[in-house]
């Protein structure tokens, strides 16, 4: 394939701007396929396992959590697996192919009978989510230009975090007045309009000509590559745990009607919206300082919640504050793996979503082990800000390696005020 087929390589300001809409519009249906479950989970309890919910329905709500973890380890698979076989491929084809196969994962979650079969649909349907953002955060990066690199990461995640706005509460209503499966294949039906609208604006780009298997795998030997999917899967998973669970924390802690848990969610995503911007901003300026002081946050902000999480105001604004914080923290992540992992870019554009996905996982699991063994619905935020805690001490784990290779001479990199270590594999 040649570029010279398929237009300019110098692009207007118009046709950049379609074609990051474009990429955010992928951004936003994979926002509403992964967060719409949550605040359906009742209602896929109710469907998918009625002799369970009929009699417990705590812990028939702890298990359709199990859906939300499947689809979160489809994407800890998917990502790295794709990212590194698929290097070379021209962008936009690799882009397309991955919006194609969000289709139909999405269909089939909707269109099969039983929890078994839906549970592994999600697995199936997850798994392009991290190649899409890791190769659209390459894409946007490059239309960007020098030293936007984590506000372009930033446009493509903003499309996930509108849809936490519009997307996941309209759909959440959807399904509410009438089934969770028609909510399942409204979703589909943005996947569809995102690889038409892919195809006609989003400017052909080669793949990495001189990328392999092995090379992308090598960022695997780098321990502060290691130390950055540590500081997104376990320190992420402290919003996760809360955020799975934040249907029955509206309606069984704050006494909300089930009406207005479009609305809290609404709530999250204005925050995390927010949050990913000026997360894309900071980013820009100092990956490590940001890393710090959104983990503080992030910590404040969930005991404040564990504490007022029954005040319907108090949910309402520490759900805010939560999605803000934790919104942060995404494409600063990203910042940081792409920083520290070489010219193993492609897969490490990726492994941010495998990091943040293995964290869903995990504080989905871990809030449901908590609401099953009796611990009520409040648990799940303490849990959480363990797992923050947690990310906490491992970002200045690896703030102290940076310190320590400058200190012994290494080489670093303080390009747009992020730091690169050029030599890592230590």
């Amino acid at each position: 394939m040649n570029p010279a087929a398929h237009g300019p390589t110098t692009w207007s300001p118009a046709r950049i701007r379609l074609a990051l809409l474009a990429l955010a519009m992928g951004g936003f249906g994979i926002g509403a396929t992964e967060f719409v479950a949550m605040g359906l989970l009742p209602e896929l309890a109710a469907d998918l396992l009625p002799a369970l919910n009929a009699t417990a329905p705590e812990e028939a709500i702890a298990q359709a959590g199990w859906l939300i973890s499947a689809y979160a380890l489809g994407v800890v698979v998917g990502a790295p697996t794709i990212a590194a076989a698929a290097a070379r491929w021209p962008r936009k084809q690799l882009l397309l192919w991955l919006v194609a196969a969000f289709t139909l994962g999405t269909v089939a979650s909707a269109l099969l009978p039983t929890f078994g079969l839906v549970l592994v649909a999600r697995f199936f349907a997850a798994v392009p989510h991290g190649a899409y953002f890791g190769i659209a955060s390459l894409v946007a990066a490059s239309l960007m230009g020098p030293g936007k690199r984590a506000r372009g990461v930033a446009l493509v995640l903003s499309g996930l975090t509108i849809a936490n706005v519009i997307g996941v509460p309209a759909i959440t209503w959807l399904g509410q007045q009438t089934t969770w499966r028609v909510a399942y294949l409204a979703v589909a039906g943005i996947f569809a309009l995102t690889f038409v609208a892919i195809a006609l604006v989003v400017p052909w780009q080669p793949g990495d000509a001189s990328a392999s298997i092995r090379r992308e795998l090598g960022a695997f030997r780098r321990v502060q590559v290691w130390l950055a999917l540590g500081i997104g899967s376990i320190g992420f998973g402290g919003f996760f745990a809360m955020y799975t669970y934040i249907a029955p924390l509206a309606t069984e802690v704050a006494g909300l009607p089930a009406s207005w848990v479009p609305v809290v969610l609404m709530v999250v995503g204005v925050g995390m919206t927010i949050g990913n911007l000026l997360g894309g901003w900071s980013a820009d300026r100092s990956v490590r300082r940001s890393l710090r002081g959104y983990f503080v946050a992030l910590a404040l902000a969930l005991a404040a919640l564990g504490l007022v999480a029954a005040w319907p105001p108090g949910l309402i604004v520490g759900a805010l504050v939560v999605g803000a914080a934790a919104a942060a923290l995404s494409p600063v992540i990203q910042a940081r793996l792409m920083d520290v992992a070489g010219d193993s870019q492609s897969i490490a554009a990726a492994l941010n979503h495998s990091a943040l996905n293995l964290g869903n996982s995990l504080g989905a699991a871990a809030g449901g082990a908590a609401i099953a063994a009796g611990l009520g619905f409040v648990s799940p935020i303490w849990i959480g800000l363990g797992f923050t805690i947690a990310g906490l001490g491992l970002t200045a784990a690896t703030v102290a390696i940076d310190r320590a290779r400058q200190r012994g001479g290494q080489v670093l990199s303080y390009a747009t005020g992020a730091i690169a270590v050029a030599d890592d594999t230590a």
